[in-house]
């Protein structure tokens, strides 16, 4: 019985492989990305996944597509898994404004929240010299914006705010004031002590925040500077408020905390096409988990939604494409646990059985691109398969554990980018309290 049931996975994992294996590609030069370019076609939204958010090979070649759709598609920003008030500074050097900053390097060194090497990077750092660099031929208007979509930079926020409302509006300082008041005895762990205390007193600062967001509503007509910085304005105030709803959210159990954030990225991201105009077009870089469709993942059965699922619901006909991107083995910069020094951790062979482990053996060790558009109803992709995903927290000792996330991979995304050995990202060497990079932790200890 146990050899028939062997032989019925056997025969059922081959059947994915000889699929894998016929309708791929190879991946080795900028030009075999052509047949990805042609397929995302007119879209207006292309999201660009990752499987770590520590891997050079997932920034470099996500930096790649997204020149080309830039060069060849016109597409209008870029917004990230990021902070907005960083990646804000990063947007205003590359478009060129009066007093953005001399060098890529200083800026960088302005990412103080931990993991600093999300995009205190050379990765990062290379394609904003060169996204700087195009946009030195083209008019403000028309001069490809670079963004951070994420909830979690209240107090850079509210610092934005305070700053802008000191120059621009100081009627409105003392709302702001009143806020930042409210939230500041609590504001020692990033929100957590606030967490705790939102259980007791359930309303806590939210109408202190609630207040700041319409007192800034209120008057962005009336700020006739600056134009993108009055832009900024409204967004961290927006970022304020969606932040203490966060967490809040975050001291009770479920998917309430997630869906605030990806829920407040999707928003970000229809303010800044608005921001943009009606033929505007964006390109998100952001974690598997927020730009593959959560309906092809377990995540569904727990109440999560995110990104790729909401444009999807919302806007599929005028053009949603999602990327994936996956490796078998390398290297990658993340943190043994919250708060951590940033290491080099080994990436151990995926597990048997995994989707990565699957194209392994149907990619025979090479670089792959994989499009779903002819076999996304094959009934042998259909089944929840494991695909790795690793966060800034990552122990791989224990991944089998939970480093595996279920999936039908031709739902999940559009396509997908397998890349059989990877290495660790380039940090810039920067973290919290001026903690350095240690020595290279190996897998197993």
């Amino acid at each position: 019985m146990k050899t028939e049931k062997n032989a019925k996975v056997s025969k059922f994992t081959d059947e994915i492989i000889s699929l894998l294996k016929e309708h791929s590609t190879a991946l080795k030069a900028d030009s075999d990305l052509d047949p990805l370019i042609e397929y995302i076609g007119n879209a207006k939204y292309v999201l660009l996944g990752e499987a770590s958010h520590g891997t050079h090979e997932y920034y470099t070649w996500r930096a790649k597509i997204t020149q080309r759709l830039i060069q060849e598609k016109g597409f209008s920003f870029v917004g990230v898994e990021g902070d907005w008030p960083d990646c804000y500074r990063l947007n205003r050097y590359a478009k060129g404004y009066y007093n953005a900053g001399t060098d890529i390097y200083t800026l960088m060194n302005e990412f103080k929240r931990w993991p600093t090497w999300m995009w205190a990077n050379w990765e990062t750092a290379a394609f904003i010299e060169w996204l700087k660099k195009h946009n030195t031929k083209l008019p403000l208007e028309k001069k490809i914006g670079f963004y951070g979509l994420d909830v979690y930079s209240f107090n850079e926020s509210m610092n934005s705010i305070i700053n802008y409302l000191e120059k621009n509006d100081p009627a409105s300082l003392e709302v702001a004031k009143t806020a930042i008041a409210c939230f500041e005895p609590y504001w020692k762990d990033e929100g957590q002590t606030y967490a705790r205390a939102s259980a007791f007193i359930p309303k806590l600062c939210e109408e202190e925040i609630l207040d700041l967001l319409i007192e800034i509503r209120k008057n962005v007509p009336n700020y006739n500077t600056d134009a993108e910085n009055v832009l900024s304005t409204e967004q961290n105030a927006f970022i304020v408020r969606n932040a203490e709803k966060y967490y809040r959210a975050m001291i009770k159990r479920g998917a309430a905390s997630w869906n605030i954030r990806d829920e407040h990225m999707v928003a970000t991201i229809e303010r800044l096409l608005e921001y943009h105009g009606k033929e505007s077009k964006v390109i998100i870089w952001e974690h598997n988990t927020h730009i593959g469709d959560a309906r092809a993942t377990d995540m569904s059965t727990e109440g999560m939604v995110n990104v790729g699922q909401l444009l999807k619901e919302q806007y599929a006909d005028e053009g949603v494409i999602a990327i994936g991107f996956g490796s078998y083995k390398g290297s990658v910069i993340a943190g043994r646990n919250w708060g951590d020094a940033m290491r080099k951790i080994q990436v151990p062979e995926a597990t048997e059985g995994s989707w990565e482990h699957l194209y392994h053996i149907a990619s025979n060790g090479q670089n792959k691109l994989l499009l779903f558009d002819k076999i996304r109803n094959e009934n042998k992709l259909t089944n929840y398969i494991g695909h790795r995903a690793i966060g800034v927290v990552y122990n791989p000792e224990h991944e089998r554990f939970g480093n595996y996330v279920p999936t039908i991979l031709p739902k999940r995304y559009d396509a997908f980018i397998f890349l059989d050995e990877t290495t660790a990202l380039h940090p810039i060497h920067i973290q919290p309290d001026g903690n350095q990079i240690p020595e290279t932790y190996p897998f197993g200890m």
